[in-house]
């Protein structure tokens, strides 16, 4: 029950924290995204893309176990989120920028997979 608890709480600010990042690399004017993350001015189609990637995954953290619909998915939303971490870790290093938030958001995420690994598949909908 408390192992439950734990994984819903870390996967709902995990799924915070995605969408809120998905929302401020696709809504956020450039110029104004590039004072927080100055990466952001020379690559727009990597803003975007990971903007995607980050609503996708803070999407697919919580809806199909919330929905119960195909629960399996939030595990497969944490392994997109392991490799966005590690895909994001080398982006920031070859910049020589800190991946200390990558590899917070990598442990979590690798915790919550740990911890669904085990949810079914498919919910049986009744006609």
């Amino acid at each position: 029950k408390m192992k439950n608890l734990l994984l819903w709480a870390a996967q709902i600010l995990l799924s915070i924290t995605l969408l809120w990042a998905a929302y401020m690399k696709l809504a956020t004017p450039p110029s104004e995204l590039a004072k927080m993350w100055p990466w952001t001015i020379d690559h727009r189609n990597l803003t975007t893309f990971t903007g995607l990637c980050d609503l996708a995954a803070g999407v697919g953290l919580v809806l199909p176990m919330w929905t119960n619909i195909y629960p399996i998915l939030t595990v497969y939303a944490c392994y997109g989120v392991l490799a966005m971490m590690i895909s994001a870790g080398a982006f920031h290093l070859s910049r020589g920028e800190g991946v200390a938030i990558n590899v917070v958001f990598f442990v979590i995420s690798a915790l919550i997979a740990w911890g669904r690994q085990n949810v079914g598949n498919v919910k049986k909908i009744k006609k």
